[in-house]
């Protein structure tokens, strides 16, 4: 068999080389592609990687571990620092923080990355509130507001803001406007029973926060309005409702002295003197009963009433105690020395009252009180006409001990 003539040779050489050019250029190109591939590859591992970051972040932030939502977000921002989300939850963070300055810049570069970002908006107006910069608030929470009309939150933070810089009827008027949007919120409901209560206006508080209530029947903050509101209108029984469910919660209650003070003196003002003695005796009995002067006054006031002599003096020495320059404690003693007949021992403690604590309406009336018991009615009479307007000097005798003790 003849081996490949010289032309064959020559063909057989061409495509050889040809195949071994195509297969470097071949090469060649799959070298550049790989290379492409393989950095596509590491900003998609990027991504997730910051991505997965913010995600741990975020959840350590409601967990409440800020140090490590703030690492977080961070490893986060490091790897890809485009995304406003991102930057938007290290403001809030650094908001938590009370790092003003921080959170600033954070949430200025969200906006700057995305300035459709209704977070970045809220919690920029949110920062610049909390630096007392009003009207800076106001632009970003009304920026947030125009992005998301629908949601209620937005309006109430500029109401509240325009509130906190004086601007009380502007306020209600851009909530007002709004209101049909919003006809089953509660937030804005509460907001113009605020608004109310600044304007002179308890009735109108007490229909918004009723209306309120209604709406969202477990916000106890809702229901604490509606309490005080109907304290300030004399609704004590509606009032001692609220209150009791209120306080029905033991943890709750622990950390509201100032509430369980204001159902004391509903049940005072309910006639319910049993159940406002017991609720004394547990404020004077706890942990911090011993220096709340105010308790003390409370159940001395109470003790008066039921004509309790024990609780009665004890009340009245821990308040002349705790403030030796309150008259209320100089009072109490003053009653417990009349009630048991000892006329001029009442007076002098009325003596020490008006030299340590000042004179006082409450001091001159119960002088007067002690002084018809001495016989001496041309004094009393004096003494009551320095404090009752003419004509009534003589009706001393419908006056009470107990209208004498108020608890502050």
């Amino acid at each position: 068999m003849h081996g490949p003539t010289p032309v064959r040779r020559l063909v057989f050489s061409v495509f050889a080389v040809g195949l071994a050019v195509g297969s470097l250029a071949g090469c060649g190109g799959g070298g550049a592609y790989t290379r492409q591939t393989s950095l596509d590859h590491q900003s998609k591992m990027d991504i997730m990687k910051s991505a997965t970051e913010y995600d741990m972040s975020r959840q350590a932030y409601y967990a409440g571990d800020l140090k490590k939502a703030l690492d977080g977000v961070e490893r986060s921002i490091a790897i890809n620092d485009q995304v406003a989300k991102t930057h938007v939850l290290r403001g809030r963070i650094l908001l938590e923080l009370s790092e003003l300055d921080g959170a600033l810049d954070a949430l200025h570069t969200a906006e700057a990355l995305d300035p459709e970002s209704v977070d970045a908006q809220y919690y920029l107006g949110m920062a610049y509130e909390r630096l007392n910069e009003y009207e800076t608030s106001i632009e970003h929470y009304q920026a947030a507001a125009e992005m998301k009309p629908e949601k209620a939150q937005y309006i109430v933070a500029v109401a509240e803001v325009m509130i906190d810089a004086g601007r009380v009827d502007e306020a209600e008027s851009y909530l007002s406007s709004r209101r049909a949007r919003f006809d089953h919120n509660a937030g804005v409901r509460q907001t113009l029973g605020h608004i109310a209560l600044m304007q002179g206006n308890p009735t109108k508080a007490l229909t918004m926060f009723s209306e309120a209530r209604i709406l969202a029947p477990e916000d106890m903050e809702i229901l604490e309005d509606l309490v005080q509101t109907q304290i300030a209108l004399g609704r004590y029984g509606d009032a001692s409702g609220g209150l009791a469910k209120l306080l029905s919660d033991e943890d709750f209650a622990e950390q509201r002295r100032d509430l369980r003070h204001v159902y004391g003196r509903c049940l005072i003002e309910l006639g319910r003197y049993i159940e406002a003695r017991n609720v004394y005796l547990a404020l004077t009995e706890d942990e911090e009963g011993g220096s709340d002067v105010d308790a003390w006054i409370g159940l001395g006031n109470v003790s008066c009433i039921i004509k309790d002599p024990y609780r009665l003096r004890t009340a009245a020495g821990r308040v002349m105690a705790l403030e030796p320059n309150r008259e209320e404690g100089y009072l109490l003693r003053s009653i417990w020395h009349r009630r048991r007949g000892e006329s001029n021992d009442a007076l002098r403690w009325l003596e020490i009252a008006a030299e340590r604590a000042g004179e006082s309406q409450a001091i001159y009336t119960m002088a007067g009180l002690v002084l018809a018991d001495l016989g001496r009615d041309d004094d009393a009479r004096k003494v009551f006409s320095s404090v009752f307007p003419a004509g009534e000097s003589d009706e001393f005798a419908g006056v009470s001990e107990s209208d004498l003790i108020t608890e502050n």
